[in-house]
């Protein structure tokens, strides 16, 4: 198993990164989340690995976090859920945001992500729920103070929103004016809400 892959970054796609490891480059499929913080070709990075053998090929997927693998790896395990809605799944949540979502039971939001019907969003709840706080998951909470936490889960948000394909002036209207103390999934429900999807 690789556990991670550390070395010059070689390339970035729109799906990958390509990692220049003692002179052999690994592509690791990444959410769009991490391919964004991910820093220009050339810097040194250290990034996370599942290692996918299949009867299709063998797949390496890259995470900059441990949240995030942990949440990839778990969804890979409902069944119908495979590394590409997984992936998708990171694009459009932070893994706070999503855990959150699955904790709320929120059919509706967890079938924002790509690729997600009902049954499938239903499913990963019912396979998931509960499931999170085992392992040190937790629902990804962090000992930081409440504002530093509240900050958090509004830059959540407002990834998932511009991820979506709103504007970061469009994301910043629909945030405006929302509850105190709101989980990034309920904030993400009323910037939805407000922006009328």
């Amino acid at each position: 198993m690789i556990a991670f892959i550390r070395g010059p970054l070689a390339a970035k796609t729109a799906q990958a990164a390509v990692v220049d490891v003692a002179g052999v480059g690994y592509a690791a499929a990444m959410s769009q989340a991490s391919l964004a913080k991910l820093p220009a070709v050339g810097q040194e990075v250290r990034i996370l690995t599942h290692l996918q053998v299949s009867e299709s090929g063998i797949a390496l997927y890259g995470f900059l976090g441990e949240e995030e693998k942990a949440l990839f790896e778990r969804l890979i395990s409902v069944s119908g859920v495979g590394p590409k809605v997984a992936l998708a799944a990171l694009s459009t949540f932070s893994p706070a945001a999503l855990a959150d979502a699955i904790a709320a039971q929120d059919v509706a939001l967890v079938q924002k992500v790509p690729g997600v019907g009902k049954k499938t969003a239903q499913r990963i709840i019912l396979e998931l729920k509960g499931s999170l706080d085992q392992d040190g998951l937790g629902l990804f909470d962090r000992a930081e103070d409440a504002s530093s936490v509240i900050e958090d889960r509004l830059k959540g948000a407002a990834e998932a929103l511009l991820s979506m394909g709103f504007t970061t002036a469009e994301a910043d209207l629909a945030l405006k004016g929302a509850p105190e103390g709101a989980t990034e999934a309920a904030l993400l429900q009323y910037a939805l809400k407000r922006l009328g999807s």
